[in-house]
């Protein structure tokens, strides 16, 4: 475990971002999206499908994806009291969102709102555990 300034634990795992994001936009054709974001917000790896029009310009991206940062700070607040968590989904009537962490960095996918919101979440976790 990492220290109380929010250092990471020693045994932080080396993810491949762009593997991971490859392999997750071709899991499901409903998939739009797939990023890794870093804890200020900006998108480190990944990005939208081939093929696939963004539902927001790049501005927007920019703004949804510190909030997103700043919405995974303010959950670790209870990972002492209720554990840590395993993701985050917001069912939109566009899109449907989805967040993991990796580390101190955040996956973010984004699919179509009618994607399986039970399956495809667990699918992805699976992902990121053989990475």
């Amino acid at each position: 475990m990492g220290d109380q300034l929010g250092t990471p634990p020693m045994s932080s795992k080396i993810y491949d971002y762009a593997k991971i994001c490859d392999t997750i936009k071709s899991l499901d054709p409903k998939i739009r999206f797939a990023g890794v974001i870093n804890d200020r917000g900006r998108l480190v790896a990944g990005g939208m499908k081939e093929n696939v029009e963004p539902l927001e310009n790049e501005k927007d991206d920019e703004m949804i994806f510190m909030e997103l940062a700043l919405r995974v700070k303010m959950r670790k607040e209870f990972d002492k009291q209720l554990g840590l968590v395993n993701f985050a989904l917001a069912s939109r009537e566009r899109a449907l969102a989805m967040s993991f962490l990796l580390n101190e960095d955040i996956l973010y996918v984004v699919a179509e709102p009618d994607a399986d919101y039970g399956l495809l979440p667990k699918a992805i976790l699976n992902i990121v555990a053989k990475s």
